[in-house]
C-alpha cells in the first residue's frame, strides 16, 4: 500500500476518534444548553478566530437553516463596532479550542454589561474562556491529526460534529418538520421534494375547468385556449364541486371507439366520473409517485370538500426535477 494512503487513513481514523470522544462528553450541560436556546427570544450568535471561526459560520448557518435564528460575528470585528449587533435577547456560542483566544476574551466584559449569556465550546472548564462563560460545551483534550500536530484538524472535526449536535437537537426540540425545511430550502432538491401540490398545481386561468353540460367540443376548446395547454379538464358544478375529468387520452379512446363520435353532446356522457384526485396537501414527491403508479399525466386537485381547487400536471414535476 503506498504510504500516503495509510498516513491519509490514519488522519481520517484520528479525526474520528476526537469525533467519537466528544459524543461520549455530552452530558446534562448539553440538555442545558439546548433548552436555553428553544426558549430563547433572539438568535444564536457564532463567533470564533481562525479555523475556529470558520467552524462558527458553518455551525450558524445550519442552525439558521433547521429554524433557529443565527448570525456569525468576526470577534476582531465585534470589538470595534459589531457589538451593536447583539442584543440581551441573544446568546453567544463561543468557539476556541485553547480557550485563551484573546480576541474571544476581549468580548467578555462587554457582553456581561450587555446581559449577553455566552456558551463556550472548549477544550475544558479551566480555561479562560471556560470560566468566563455560562454554560460549557466540553471537546475535552485532542491532540490534532498530522505529524507536527498543530494544524487545527481533529479539534474543528469534533467542533463541527457537537454543532450539529446542537442545532440538530434544537431543531428536534422545536418540532421543525419537513414543511419548515422546504421553506428555508426551496432551491434544493430535497427543498424541491418537500414542495406540496397546492404549490406547484395550476390554479384559475390554468386550471381548464368546465361547466356540467358542457359539449365535448367546448371542452376541447376550453383545453386548447387554456395557458400551457395540459390535456385535461376539470368538469365540476355549480358549487365548484368536481364531477369528473376529461383528457387527452379519453379523447383518443372516444375517437378509436366503432361508432363515430357526436361532438355536440355533453361531456357528461364521456367524461370519468369519480375521478381519481389529489389533495393540495400532498408533497410533490408523493404526487409523482402517485402519477407514476396510476400511470396518468394530470390529475384534479381537491379540497377536502371535493372541491376543485387546481390541477397537477406531471409535466410541472418533471420540470423541477423532482424525481
Amino acid at each position: 500500500m503506498d504510504a500516503r494512503i495509510a498516513r491519509a487513513r490514519a488522519i481520517v481514523q484520528q479525526e474520528a476518534a476526537a469525533v467519537q470522544q466528544v459524543g461520549e462528553r455530552i452530558d446534562a450541560e448539553f440538555v442545558a444548553v439546548v433548552e436555553q436556546i428553544v426558549d430563547l427570544p433572539g438568535r444564536v450568535v457564532t463567533t470564533g478566530m481562525g479555523k475556529a471561526g470558520l467552524i462558527a459560520q458553518k455551525i450558524s448557518a445550519t442552525f439558521a437553516s433547521t429554524g433557529t435564528q443565527s448570525i456569525y460575528l468576526h470577534p476582531a470585528e465585534a470589538i470595534h463596532g459589531d457589538l451593536g449587533r447583539l442584543s440581551s435577547g441573544d446568546l453567544l456560542l463561543a468557539l476556541s479550542k485553547s480557550g485563551e483566544t484573546e480576541e474571544l476574551l476581549r468580548l467578555m466584559a462587554p457582553l456581561k454589561a450587555q446581559g449577553v449569556p455566552v456558551v463556550a465550546m472548549t477544550q475544558g472548564r479551566q480555561s479562560s474562556l471556560g470560566q468566563h462563560a455560562d454554560r460549557v460545551l466540553e471537546l475535552g483534550s485532542i491532540e490534532e491529526a498530522g505529524d507536527l500536530g498543530l494544524a487545527p484538524s481533529a479539534s474543528t472535526a469534533a467542533m463541527l460534529a457537537l454543532g450539529d449536535a446542537l442545532a440538530l437537537v434544537v431543531q428536534e426540540s422545536k418540532d421543525f418538520g419537513p414543511e419548515d425545511f422546504a421553506r428555508f430550502h426551496p432551491g434544493g432538491d430535497l427543498g424541491r421534494r418537500l414542495m406540496k401540490v397546492g404549490e406547484l398545481m395550476r390554479q384559475a386561468e390554468r386550471n381548464p375547468r368546465v361547466a356540467a353540460g358542457t359539449s365535448i367540443l367546448e371542452t376541447l376548446k376550453t383545453m386548447t385556449d387554456t395557458p400551457g395547454r395540459p390535456g385535461a379538464a376539470s368538469i365540476a358544478d355549480s358549487t365548484g364541486r368536481l364531477l369528473g375529468f376529461f383528457t387527452d387520452g379519453d379523447l383518443r379512446r372516444l375517437l378509436e371507439s366503432e361508432s363515430r363520435p357526436d361532438l355536440s353532446i355533453a361531456i357528461d356522457e364521456v367524461m370519468t366520473r369519480s375521478p381519481l384526485s389529489i389533495s393540495p396537501d400532498t408533497y410533490a414527491s408523493e404526487a409523482l409517485g402517485l402519477l407514476r403508479q396510476k400511470r396518468v399525466d394530470q390529475m384534479p386537485v381537491v379540497d377536502g370538500d371535493n372541491m376543485l381547487v387546481g390541477l397537477l400536471d406531471v409535466q410541472d414535476l418533471l420540470d423541477l426535477k423532482i424525481g
